[in-house]
């Protein structure tokens, strides 16, 4: 018999969040996250322009695989696992799951941060960038950080408290702005003092200041991943001292009552098989997306180097010439596609927080086995999830040069305006994309809820060398070049939701209503990307171009609330669920947007 030996600390109440709870909770955070996120690397791309952002991308781009191997798959096994035992009240299997997690991931942290530091040069040799060594190295330690927030975040989320979760990321978020922001403006300015002071960047010799501002970018992308690295420790330093000084909220009584633990061995079999299939998925998704952003800028290199001006005539001479000149053209374009990334993957995260929140009672659910709560949790979950993507990524898609001229130029008095100007040609297409891309995380968490975690493996490899296939095809062709990612990530996308809807259903045997969940949300989306691209034609020809963005924004979420309430996409049942609800149905009742239910039953 193993023993379970209870933690010396204070216990607090147990805390069990609804999924309408816990997700907003996850997307409450994730917002928070993405506005920190946004407040660093918006100011980032001032400090590294086009070439340092792209550097800095290389760093992730090497990092999100590796990543992936060392957390991917066991902290979601451990969510499903949790919520699995704590609805069977086997109490000390949770406790006990939480003890065998700790030397897992600190073994795979190590492991992670080795092969980071590896990788580093056999990346900046293939694409031709060894500026982005230095970020690489700097990343590496993130990994292992990242590997011990891992071990608590998994176990909070199967106790469905996505309190610790959304707090953590938040704090590692804003302490990685301040930190990232401070290190990259200090190594660019030390840099340029050398330069005035000897004629040298970090003892390379500069023919110019244009040129010696270029040398700083590799040591100053360094400097705000060091930033990075640095939010990670302070993330898991908070979810640490949570878990020590709260716990869990698991009683003595509870303990003392649970039925005795599963052996170890049997437990790491099953954290293992539900694991591993997530963790071969992800990796596949990670690895593949590294081998693509390699390509594209293999791809993109190639053709400066045979057809350099069937490329830059696309652009318009929105390429400084001295990058041309360098030889970095690559690497700029991959650098317009970070700027462009920062944007539409906020949209990515909000999803993501719903298939965090998704996974625990979509389990708790199907170990329950009733029939109506499984419909009732997926449906809620596609729906919600349909309700944000759909708008969402057709407003950025025809609004694509106002956003990123209102994020990136507000303060940059046109600095870059080349970067932007690429930036918003690559999102016009590559935000369609993303509304997939989005769909398909909490898609993914539920098929592993319900214990198909091999479906997600086996549909994003063939999804995954889709994208690959096609992006080499398309970036090769120099009048597509790097507009052929979001072509790739389209298909390739779509792909998985379909193949991933299509499996649901057969293994749930669950009809589900599409025309509430899909049809209303896309009908209702694309009359508020109609209104928001006209609103903004509109208002930009009599007032400011940048308040004009803004209203127009508010515009079409204003049409968009009304379609929804007109096509009656909120039902008594979305609403119920809301925060304060009361107050909201008074207003709405009182305006008789809700006719169609009488909002006193579920006040």
């Amino acid at each position: 018999m193993n023993k379970v030996i209870e933690p010396k600390i204070k216990k607090s109440k147990k805390v069990s969040q609804s999924f309408a709870a816990g997700a907003f909770i996850m997307a409450v955070g994730m917002l928070i996250v993405k506005l920190a996120g946004a407040a660093f690397k918006v100011p980032l791309a001032y400090i590294l322009g086009g070439v340092g952002t792209g550097y800095f991308n290389n760093a992730y781009s090497l990092y999100n695989p590796i990543y992936a191997l060392a957390t991917a798959g066991l902290p979601i096994a451990i969510s499903r696992m949790v919520a699995g035992d704590m609805t069977r009240k086997r109490y000390k299997d949770v406790r006990m799951i939480h003890k065998i997690s700790v030397p897992l991931f600190l073994t795979l942290g190590l492991v992670g941060c080795t092969l980071m530091i590896c990788g580093s040069f056999l990346y900046v040799k293939f694409t031709n960038s060894p500026g982005s060594l230095y970020s690489m190295f700097m990343l590496a330690p993130t990994v292992f950080f990242s590997c011990l927030i891992s071990i608590y975040k998994g176990y909070f989320e199967g106790l469905r408290n996505m309190i610790p979760t959304a707090v953590s990321e938040i704090v590692e978020a804003i302490s990685k702005m301040f930190f990232g922001l401070g290190l990259a403006w200090l190594a660019g300015e030390y840099g340029m003092k050398e330069y005035y002071a000897n004629g040298t960047v970090y003892g390379i010799v500069c023919e110019n200041v244009v040129a010696a501002r270029n040398a700083t970018l590799p040591f100053a992308s360094a400097g705000a991943v060091l930033g990075i690295t640095l939010g990670s420790i302070m993330g898991f330093l908070y979810i640490f001292i949570k878990y020590k000084i709260a716990g869990d909220g698991i009683t003595k009584k509870e303990l003392e009552n649970s039925e005795d633990p599963r052996p170890t061995k049997v437990l790491i079999k099953m954290l293992l098989d539900i694991s591993v299939p997530i963790a071969l998925g992800a990796i596949i998704m990670n690895l593949a997306s590294a081998i693509d952003a390699m390509l594209v800028q293999r791809r993109l290199y190639d053709i400066m180097q045979n057809f350099p001006q069937r490329l830059l005539s696309d652009y318009n001479n929105l390429i400084p010439d001295q990058v041309v000149k360098e030889g970095k053209t690559h690497i700029f374009l991959a650098g317009c596609f970070g700027y462009m990334n920062t944007v539409t993957m906020l949209l990515y995260t909000i999803t993501q927080g719903l298939g965090i929140s998704a996974l625990p009672n979509v389990t708790t659910a199907w170990v329950e086995g009733i029939r109506g709560k499984i419909k009732k949790s997926i449906e809620t979950t596609l729906k919600l999830t349909s309700l944000i993507a759909f708008p969402a990524g057709l407003g950025l898609s025809v609004l694509s040069f106002p956003i990123m001229d209102l994020i990136y130029n507000t303060l940059g008095k046109n600095k870059q305006l080349g970067e932007i100007c690429v930036s918003a040609q690559i999102m016009s297409i590559y935000a369609i994309g993303i509304i997939f891309v989005a769909i398909s995380t909490p898609l993914c968490s539920m098929l592993q809820a319900i214990g198909r975690a091999d479906v997600p493996l086996k549909i994003l490899t063939v999804g995954m060398i889709m994208k690959v296939v096609l992006n080499y095809i398309l970036v090769g062709i120099p009048e597509i070049n790097i507009q052929g990612a979001g072509i790739g990530t389209l298909v390739c996308y779509l792909f998985v939701c379909i193949c991933g809807l299509f499996s649901l259903l057969k293994n749930t045997n669950i009809r589900f209503n599409f025309t509430d969940i899909f049809l209303k949300p896309i009908i209702c989306s694309l009359i508020c990307a109609a209104s928001a691209y006209a609103s903004h034609g509109l208002l930009s020809h009599v007032i400011n171009y940048k308040l004009s963005t803004v209203l127009a924004i508010f515009v079409a979420i204003f049409i968009y609330s009304l379609a929804l309430l007109l096509t009656g996409s909120i039902t008594k049942e979305d609403f119920s669920e809301m925060p304060k609800r009361r107050k909201a149905a008074n207003i709405l009742g009182k305006y008789r947007l809700i006719k169609w239910y009488e909002y006193e039953n579920i006040l």
